[in-house]
């Protein structure tokens, strides 16, 4: 089921008649028939047409809409959360960007996409503990981040003439 990219196709639309017609060895189109037949009358649903191949195209109710603009003001953040996770705890982690190195797209764009999938996952139901693994502070010729302070903290003490 997905939503279509012409509204003369109807609102949503699914394959699933293409999709079985190999397995049950079916016209794909006479199946999608079947699977119309078949289907429960809903107030949402104004019509079902079949079209190509065995596409099969639902249109829905205005007052669909409307309920479901309603229920979107009247649960407000609330709204498209549900139970599915059971309050399993999962853990998200991802790395910080490297505080040394080039920053792009992909070093900038880990954090917040992995704070958004961390927070879809909690709008579904599960306890989450999202953490940032944190990249070495150190140039990136290989020195460790201790390194890297150790021999900085030398040529400063050295530039100062400092005597520990």
């Amino acid at each position: 089921m997905e939503s279509t990219r012409d509204a003369q196709h109807g609102d949503f639309a699914s394959n699933l008649a293409m999709r079985l017609a190999k397995a049950t060895r079916q016209n794909p189109r006479k199946l999608a028939e079947v699977l119309v037949r078949l289907l429960p009358p809903s107030p949402a649903v104004a019509k079902v047409d079949i079209a190509g191949a065995g596409f099969i195209n639902f249109f829905l109710t205005t007052d669909a809409y409307h309920a479901e603009i309603a229920e979107v003001l009247g649960l407000g953040r609330r709204y498209g959360r549900c139970a599915a996770g059971a309050g399993r705890s999962v853990q998200v982690e991802f790395v910080s960007a490297n505080p040394t190195g080039p920053l792009h797209v992909g070093t900038a764009g880990m954090p917040p996409s992995a704070l958004r999938f961390a927070n879809l996952l909690e709008a579904v139901g599960y306890r989450v503990e999202a953490r940032v693994l944190h990249q070495r502070c150190g140039p990136p010729n290989g020195n460790s981040g201790g390194q890297h302070l150790a021999a900085v903290s030398g040529a400063l003490r050295r530039t100062l003439r400092v005597s520990r």
